[in-house]
């Protein structure tokens, strides 16, 4: 019964176009009523205590390295790389948009963030050499998504904070798949480029390409240096989003002179609204996620499933197939902070590593930002490529689908991820 009201109150706010930190806020404080434990003081306090806390900082430092990679100039020389690495073979730039995405994801770790530079920066050239709309914008819609997995990560910092995992062991089980999401993503476009009619780019003078590398090297150091930092203990997550921030300040201003003080300015700004949302629903969800551990919602939840907990990979593939239903409707971040603290209490119970869970957790998630009804990142491609939602809905879906087989393989094979966790650690 408890569970069912706050589900309702939840999502009968949402119905009614309620922001989700409201929403959050107001189903916790329907909990409280219920328990007959109703203070106002007590929802302060939480608010103030979701804030509070140490990783989180990583988040504005790493939102606000992301902003000025961008206005700073790095970003477009990694996608001026790419270009004069694999731009000249057939379908090129397509596989400049997966190089591209890739690179990007280990410097920003924000999916809205690369998706709206790949679609800023490579949608006009693929237009312009003849490569179909739809094809174009589903695969930068499906290659914007690696940001979320390929460290630094702003979903993992979320998850890891909201139950407790360690940080620095999500960014590094993140690597292995947010490469093979790059091979699935090479797989795919290779078999779809039979009905493209493009035009190929011409090879790169060797001069060319040396330039680009030369010029691109301050930007690729940035990832090297995170995961080098991390692996030996030389800083802390929060601390690595400080030097990226730091890192990219230096590079756009010092060593590629592209920020001016508007351009800092802007970035700045479009910095701290974006922090601002985020932050303010991490405060509202550690509202609910109280009233949810003192009402014992995952003790509720686990009955139905309590048959599943002696078969771990069962289990993950119902916990797979719920999420990806959520993230149909529901954005990454809220999902991370609202079914997390539930589900993960479930999973320890059927002895599934935490680590591993936070991974599947977000991998599935970032699938959702590109499924219809929602999908935040084919709105972000239609916005700024001013492409139709239907066009890029069914450009993307080939890629849905492998993306689902790889879940699919993951839940088969859990070593996939934790396996090489241990030789990176």
């Amino acid at each position: 019964m408890t569970l069912l009201l706050f589900l309702a109150v939840l999502f009968g706010a949402l119905a009614l176009g309620m922001p989700i930190a409201f929403a959050l806020i107001l189903g916790g404080a329907a909990l409280m009523l219920q328990l007959e434990v109703f203070d106002a003081q007590l929802v302060a306090q939480n608010l103030i205590a979701g804030v509070d806390s140490y990783p989180l900082m990583a988040v504005p430092f790493f939102i606000l390295a992301g902003e000025l990679m961008n206005a700073g100039g790095l970003s477009r020389r990694i996608v001026a790389l790419a270009i004069a690495g694999v731009g000249h073979v057939r379908g090129g730039l397509g596989y400049v948009v997966i190089a591209t995405a890739m690179l990007l994801a280990s410097l920003s770790g924000s999916a809205i963030a690369d998706t709206a530079a790949l679609t800023t920066l490579l949608l006009p050239m693929m237009r312009a050499h003849g490569y179909p709309l739809a094809g174009s914008a589903g695969l930068i819609a499906a290659g914007g998504i690696i940001a979320p997995i390929i460290p630094p990560s702003l979903p993992f910092i979320l998850y890891g904070v909201s139950t407790s995992t360690s940080i620095s062991s999500l960014f590094l089980a993140g690597i292995v798949p947010g490469l093979l999401m790059g091979v699935v993503l090479v797989l795919v476009w290779r078999r779809r480029l039979a009905g493209f009619g493009c035009i190929p780019q011409p090879p790169a003078p060797a001069r060319e390409r040396r330039r680009a590398l030369l010029e691109a090297g301050w930007a690729l150091l940035l990832p090297v240096l995170i995961l080098g930092g991390l692996r030996g203990g030389w800083f802390t997550p929060t601390e690595a989003a400080v030097v990226a921030a730091v890192y990219a300040l230096v590079a756009g201003c010092v060593l590629y002179r592209e920020l001016d003080r508007g351009a800092l300015y802007s970035a700045f700004v479009r910095s701290a609204r974006t922090t601002g949302v985020v932050m303010f629903l991490c405060a509202a969800a550690t509202v609910s996620s109280y009233m949810i551990t003192l009402a014992e919602l995952p003790g509720q939840l686990a009955g139905p499933l309590a048959p599943l907990l002696a078969h771990p990979r069962l289990l993950m593939a119902v916990i797979v197939g719920l999420l990806l239903l959520v993230g149909m409707v529901m954005d990454l971040t809220p999902s991370i902070l609202i079914l997390a603290p539930v589900l993960l209490p479930l999973a320890r119970s059927a002895g599934i590593d935490p680590v591993y869970f936070g991974v599947m957790f977000v991998l599935v998630g970032s699938i959702g930002l590109i499924t219809p009804p929602v999908g935040t990142v084919l709105n972000v491609v239609g916005g700024v490529g001013g492409v139709p939602m239907l066009q890029t809905v069914r450009g993307v879906l080939p890629y849905v689908g492998a993306y689902c087989a790889l879940l699919g393989l993951f839940v088969l094979v859990p070593g996939l991820i934790t396996a090489p966790l241990q030789w990176l650690r």
